[in-house]
């Protein structure tokens, strides 16, 4: 059963989804590393934004020149051990400050930009399903009760079937790993698009969301419960509902990483260090203090 702050995440991650599919009509147009070159540089602009407005700036100044202080004091009495040391504790001092005076934009931050990221992972972290290249979905079904271990919680002992659309064949499966309670099929797509599985047993069923084809486009590999963690991961579809006769449906979507001055780099990695730089040095511009 999802809880009130379960509820709560996934009606956020319903409007981002909305934002983001509207924004990715033109973003999906750039090629991937432009698109995240592009997206980087925003969030840049946002984060010295909330900088500027949550922090104290005119203490992290004043931290960071009695910092900078304690270092000249190092280089120019370098042959005096007490007052190096002296200096040096007055620079772990003032380093220690700066750290607390950035937890507080760092917490107003850091949920929205978990948000943000999974909303990215979902356009630049997966690659399509290829036309003829079989690929596995995977069934987490509810554990069994003690009862012998045929019960499920639901009551029923309807067998757990996968129904597809024309475009899709499957190939091989079901095969039920017992032990783990998890059923495979293997899939081989036929034609781009975006398409609809639906596993069911009896007369309950979930569906899952499949992108065939390249380009940036929304995939999401997993449909989750309702759980925290697993929604703030997995945020493109709604999480399963208590009708559900699985935990979890997955599809096995490739992670080839965005291709980099002729290197494979997982897109974060480009966001970041782009974001990062992009902060500094429009910091200086703008006059906020990092």
């Amino acid at each position: 059963m999802a809880t009130l702050p379960g509820r709560a995440l996934a009606g956020i991650n319903a409007a981002l989804t909305v934002v983001f599919d509207a924004a990715f009509v033109l973003l999906g147009a750039l090629p991937p590393v432009a698109g995240v070159l592009l997206v980087s540089l925003i969030a840049s602009v946002v984060m010295l934004f909330v900088i500027a407005r949550t922090s104290n700036q005119p203490a992290m100044a004043a931290t960071k020149r009695a910092m900078h202080a304690g270092l000249f004091e190092i280089r120019l009495f370098n042959d005096d051990l007490a007052a190096i040391l002296r200096a040096l504790g007055e620079v772990l001092k003032q380093n220690g400050r700066y750290l607390l005076l950035s937890l507080v934009p760092l917490l107003w931050m850091v949920l929205p930009l978990a948000l943000v990221i999974a909303q990215l992972q979902a356009f630049y972290g997966y690659e399509g399903l290829e036309i003829g290249a079989p690929v596995l979905v995977k069934a987490e079904r509810h554990a069994a009760v003690a009862s012998g271990g045929a019960t499920r919680p639901d009551g029923s002992t309807a067998p757990i079937g996968l129904e597809v659309p024309a475009q899709i064949r499957v190939d091989a499966g079901p095969v039920e790993l017992v032990g783990s309670n998890e059923i495979l099929w293997r899939i081989v797509p036929t034609t781009a698009g975006d398409f609809t599985l639906t596993v069911c047993a009896g007369d309950r069923s979930a569906t899952k969301t499949v992108h065939v084809g390249g380009g940036v486009a929304r995939r999401s590999p997993v449909r989750v419960s309702p759980g925290l963690v697993d929604q703030l991961l997995y945020p493109s579809e709604p999480p399963l509902d208590d009708t559900s006769p699985v935990t979890s449906v997955t599809v096995g979507y490739p992670e080839p990483g965005l291709d980099v001055l002729g290197m494979r780099l997982h897109w974060l990695i480009v966001f970041f260090v782009v974001s990062m730089a992009g902060a500094f040095v429009l910091a200086r511009r703008i006059g906020v203090t990092l």
